[in-house]
C-alpha cells in the first residue's frame, strides 16, 4: 500500500472524526487516514478547562464564524465560533456534558431511523464515559471519555432554592433516570484537564502505524469513480493539493457547516445550486445543507449583594494566585467550568423540559472586537435560557467553488411562532426565579435587561437585539429514509452514492434537548460499530 493509500479516510478531526480514528486503527487490519483542517491541540489553553475563554475568538484554533444577517434577530451577524484544531469544537467548548432526552432519540427512531431510539444509544453512551457515578443502570464506568462533577459556588444554593420556591425539583443526575429538574451540570474532565476525544481516544491511538493524522489538511472535494464510489479525497496540505485513496470508505467528521460544504463541492447537493457555480452534479440531494438547528440563549445580568466567582479573580494578583493554584496542584477556578441549572417546563401543558437554564456565579462581558472575556468589576452572576426544542430550521449554502471561503450559514432563527413564544416564556422563567425570596437576598440590582423589559412585547424585542447562539449547530446532513428530505440513511450512508459515510452532529434529525457534544460522540461510537460491521463481510 502506497503512502497515499489508506482503507478509511476521515475527513475532520473533531469530537466524532478523533472517535472514528481510534476505532477504526484499534485492530490494526486497517490504514487510517485522519485529516483535519485546523492546528495540532498543543496549546496550554486546550487543556485548562478555564482555557476555552481564551480560545472564544482565536484565529489559530476557531474558524470564528458568522451567520448571514438574522431577520428576526435584529439583522444579527451571529458569531459561531467552530473547533479549529484537533478535537474541534469539543477543544475548545466548555465541556458541559448532556446526552438530551430520551424523547430526542425516540424521535430519531420516529422519523424513520431504525436503531436510534433512547433505548439503542443508552448502551452506547454507558460505553463512552467513566462516570463519576461508576458503573450503574445509567452510567458506565470504563469509557474513555471522564465525567467528573465539581463543586459550584455556594450563591448556587441560592439558585436552587429559588427553583424549588417555583415548584421545580432538585435532580442530582441530568444524564439518568430523568432529565427534568435543577443541579449541577456534568463536565467532561480528568485530573483537572478537558478530556476530549481528541484527548482521550485520539492521543493514545496515534502511536498506532496504521493511523496517520495530517493536519493543516484542507479537504477539496471527495473523489468517486464511474460508479459513484467515493475513492478517495483531494486536500490542499499546508497550501499544496494532494491526493489520498480509500479502498472502503471515506468518512465525513467536518461538522455541521462543512460536512455539506464538502458535498456541494463535490457534487453531492442540490442540482440547481451546483449549476450556478458550475460544478459537475454527481447526484442530486436538495437535503444537503437543510435542516439547520441551533440552540439561542438570552442572558440576565445581575450585581449581587454578596460575594460571588468575580471576587475571586477580579484583581490581578487574584488571577495570577488562581493560575499558579492550578499550574502546580489543578485545582481551583481555572480547573473547572462547573455551572448549575437545569431543564425545565415553563407550563403545564409542555409534554417534557422545553428550557435549559444556566445559572453562573460569574459575570463578565465578551468583547466584540474579539480576545478574551472581561470578568466585571464587581460581585455579580448570570441567568441565562434557552428553549430546548426550537423549530426554526435554517440551511448551509455555497457561496463560490473556493474552498477557503465560508459558506453562508442561515440558521433562519427565531422564524417561527413557537420560537417566539419559547423566547417569552423563557425571559418569564427568569423573572419569575428571580422574585423569590431566595434570590431577593442576595441580589442587588438587574444590570442587564432592566426594568425597561417588562411585557410580553418588550422581552421579544430584547431576545431578538441580544440573544446569541450556544453553538449547537446539527442537523444539516439529517438522517432518514426519504432522499429528498434527509442525506444519509440510518447506517449514516449518504444516500445515492456508495462507500461515503457522514458521522457528525450534521445527521442529526432534531437537536437534542440540551449540549450536543455528548450526542455527537454517542454518534461516532454507534457510526464505527457500523462500518467495523461492515467491514467483516
Amino acid at each position: 500500500m502506497s503512502a497515499s493509500q489508506f482503507d478509511y479516510i476521515i475527513v475532520g478531526a473533531g469530537s466524532a472524526g478523533c472517535i472514528m480514528a481510534e476505532r477504526l486503527s484499534a485492530s490494526g487490519k486497517h490504514r487510517v487516514l485522519l485529516l483535519e483542517a485546523g492546528a495540532d491541540d498543543t496549546s496550554f489553553w486546550l487543556r485548562m478547562p478555564l482555557g476555552f475563554a481564551q480560545l472564544f475568538y482565536h484565529p489559530k484554533y476557531n474558524w470564528r464564524y458568522r451567520t448571514t444577517a438574522q431577520k428576526e434577530l435584529a439583522n444579527q451577524r451571529v458569531y459561531t465560533p467552530r473547533g479549529k484544531v484537533v478535537g474541534g469544537s469539543g477543544a475548545i467548548n466548555a465541556m458541559v456534558y448532556v446526552r438530551g432526552h430520551q424523547q430526542d432519540f425516540d424521535d430519531w427512531a420516529a422519523a424513520g431511523n431504525s436503531g436510534w431510539g433512547w433505548s439503542d444509544v443508552l448502551p452506547v453512551f454507558k460505553r463512552l464515559e467513566s462516570h463519576w457515578a461508576g458503573e450503574t443502570q445509567w452510567h458506565g464506568a470504563k469509557g474513555r471519555i471522564r465525567i467528573t462533577r465539581d463543586a459550584v459556588h455556594p450563591i448556587c444554593d441560592n439558585f436552587f432554592a429559588a427553583c424549588e420556591e417555583r415548584g421545580f425539583v432538585r435532580n442530582n443526575d441530568f444524564n439518568g433516570p430523568q432529565m427534568e429538574g435543577v443541579g449541577i451540570y456534568d463536565i467532561n474532565t480528568r485530573n483537572g484537564q478537558r478530556d476530549s476525544s481528541g484527548v482521550a481516544y485520539l492521543r493514545p491511538a496515534r502511536k498506532r502505524p496504521n493511523l496517520v493524522v495530517q493536519t493543516h489538511a484542507l479537504a477539496e472535494r471527495v473523489l468517486f469513480d464511474a460508479h459513484k464510489r467515493a475513492v478517495g479525497v483531494e486536500v490542499l496540505v499546508h497550501g499544496r493539493r494532494q491526493t489520498f485513496r480509500a479502498g472502503r470508505e471515506v468518512i465525513l467528521c467536518a461538522g455541521a457547516v462543512e460536512t455539506p460544504k464538502l458535498l456541494q463541492l463535490s457534487g453531492v447537493g442540490d442540482a440547481k445550486l451546483l449549476q450556478q457555480y458550475e460544478i459537475p452534479v454527481l447526484q442530486h440531494a436538495p437535503a444537503v445543507g437543510q435542516n439547520l438547528q441551533d440552540h439561542l440563549c438570552a442572558s440576565y445580568y445581575y450585581r449581587a449583594s454578596r460575594s460571588t466567582s468575580n471576587d475571586d479573580i477580579r484583581s490581578r494578583p487574584q488571577q495570577v494566585r488562581a493560575m499558579l493554584q492550578y499550574l502546580f496542584q489543578k485545582k481551583g477556578v481555572f480547573a473547572t467550568t462547573a455551572k448549575a441549572g437545569g431543564f425545565v417546563r415553563t407550563s403545564e401543558a409542555v409534554a417534557h423540559p422545553n428550557m435549559q437554564l444556566y445559572f453562573n456565579s460569574l459575570s463578565y462581558v465578551l468583547p466584540e472586537s474579539g480576545g478574551a472575556p472581561r470578568v466585571q468589576p464587581y460581585s455579580g452572576f448570570t441567568i441565562f435560557f434557552a428553549p430546548s426544542r426550537p423549530t426554526s430550521r435554517g440551511s448551509i449554502t455555497l457561496l463560490s467553488r473556493d474552498v477557503q471561503e465560508a459558506p453562508a450559514i442561515d440558521p433562519n432563527y427565531l422564524a417561527t411562532a413557537h420560537d417566539q413564544s419559547e423566547a417569552i416564556a423563557g425571559s418569564k422563567l427568569v423573572r419569575s426565579i428571580m422574585s423569590t425570596a431566595s434570590m431577593q437576598q442576595v441580589t442587588a440590582e438587574e444590570t442587564s435587561p432592566g426594568s425597561s423589559v417588562s411585557d410580553d412585547a418588550s422581552m421579544l424585542q430584547f431576545f431578538r437585539e441580544q440573544s446569541g447562539s450556544i453553538y449547537h449547530l446539527c442537523g444539516s446532513c439529517a438522517m432518514g429514509s426519504d432522499p429528498q428530505h434527509s442525506v444519509v440513511d440510518s447506517q449514516l450512508r449518504v444516500h445515492g452514492v456508495q462507500a461515503l459515510r457522514v458521522v457528525d452532529a450534521s445527521v442529526f434529525p432534531n437537536i437534542t434537548s440540551g449540549n450536543t457534544n455528548a450526542p455527537t460522540m454517542m454518534v461516532a461510537e454507534k457510526a464505527a460499530d457500523m462500518v467495523l460491521a461492515s467491514s467483516a463481510l
